[in-house]
């Protein structure tokens, strides 16, 4: 049956569109079409939980770090990562360290928002061009925005170009997301939070609480449900991870839960996932389900969710190599609250998990970012305050 629905959907779709080394143990959719049910919506307790992660190396690459909310790796080996309340830093090639000037000057910080998502352009190696999303303030405006910068080959400047794209909004800055993935094609994917406004998730005309997909100079991407808007999909909560899987092309993101439901979604042009807290006019209804298919006709149900209870994952990778052993193209995430990794089996159609099984318990704290590298590792962020680092963790399988 779910084949079935996802078949008919794909149909829609097609129409419409050096520190020491440590040693760790292991209202209906606006879109045009119904996107139907996608995945089992599972939090079942009954998913396998596997002893069988190789044992972890970890590595400390940077230190003394505030809240470090992304990490990226270059070509040249250049570890480059931002603290949310500002400031670059940089583990280059040679070992050395050091922060990164750039004009932050411009800088919303507040609450969860701030410095955020990094991601480096798919021509990075020649164009040296990146991606931040952050908070900006200026000029009587208020919002998130991709910003573009181009980073010297000795990583010692930023320079800012074109911001990129504009407007995703902001309030107080709870659920300002924001994740960003440069896919294989070279167009940029975008998590957004729903800013903890009522209406933003269900609202097609918002850039909250939603993925967009767009071309690097931020014209929205082909294949769009709506060709003139940058909205991929909507009804989501705090969309703070977003992964390609290799082989495949299917992108998903990870969506957090309120008290319950951490979500992971597969993502579709024009899908609806669910999230619509404006049951009592005008307040913020946390109380209603991540995924709504009553109030939300359609709504596309998760790959996987937390249950009864939330992880706070903040991140999502696939990671790759013989090294992971099983686990071997098996989907990671970042746990806030539980202060893991979590890895998940998916399916061979994606739609489901097939086993689970954690990494890093309490060693850490605050695990944030998930970033893999060409060697199979994983760059992982942590996320405890001003004694925060950027980790390499390398599987020993």
């Amino acid at each position: 049956m779910r084949q079935s629905k996802l078949a008919a959907l794909a149909l829609a779709t097609t129409a419409v569109l050096g520190l020491p080394t440590a040693q760790a143990t292991a209202q209906p959719s606006p879109f045009p079409f119904d996107t139907g049910s996608l995945g089992s919506g599972s939090g079942d307790p009954e998913i396998p939980t596997e002893d069988t992660l190789p044992d972890l190396t970890v590595t400390p690459l940077l230190e003394g770090l505030d809240h470090p909310w992304d990490a990226v790796q270059a070509p040249d080996g250049a570890v480059l990562t931002g603290q949310r309340s500002g400031g670059f830093f940089v583990r280059r090639a040679d070992g050395s360290t050091g922060p990164v000037a750039a004009d932050l000057a411009d800088l919303y910080v507040q609450s969860e928002t701030g410095l955020m998502g990094i991601a480096l352009a798919a021509d990075f190696a020649q164009s040296r061009r990146l991606y931040t999303c952050q908070g900006f303030q200026g000029g009587g405006v208020t919002d998130i925005r991709i910003q573009s910068w181009t980073v010297d080959s000795a990583w010692t400047e930023l320079t800012r170009g074109a911001a990129v794209l504009t407007g995703i909004p902001v309030q107080d800055g709870r659920h300002g997301g924001c994740r960003i993935l440069t896919a294989a094609d070279g167009t940029l994917f975008v998590g957004t939070g729903d800013t903890a406004a009522p209406g933003v998730p269900q609202d097609p005309n918002s850039l909250g609480g939603k993925t967009l997909h767009i071309n690097p100079d931020g014209t929205p991407a082909a294949g769009n449900p709506n060709a003139d808007s940058p909205v991929y999909t909507l009804g989501h909560r705090n969309a703070q991870g977003l992964a390609q899987q290799p082989g495949t092309g299917r992108v998903y993101a990870v969506d957090q839960g309120t008290t319950r439901d951490d979500e992971v979604n597969l993502l579709v042009a024009g899908g609806n996932y669910g999230y619509k807290p404006d049951r009592i006019p005008g307040i913020y209804d946390e109380s209603v389900p991540m995924t709504d298919p009553v109030r939300v006709p359609g709504a596309i149900a998760a790959v996987w969710s937390s249950g009864s209870t939330t992880l706070a994952t903040g991140s999502g990778a696939f990671v790759s190599g013989s090294g992971w052993g099983p686990w071997n193209g098996a989907f990671v995430m970042g746990g806030l609250k539980t202060k893991q990794l979590i890895f998940l089996r998916l399916a061979a159609d994606g739609q489901s998990v097939t086993a689970q099984t954690f990494g890093l318990q309490d060693q850490y704290g605050r695990l944030r970012s998930v970033t893999p590298t060409p060697d199979g590792s994983l760059l992982v962020t942590t996320d405890n305050g001003d004694t925060d680092q950027v980790l390499r963790v390398t599987p020993q399988g």
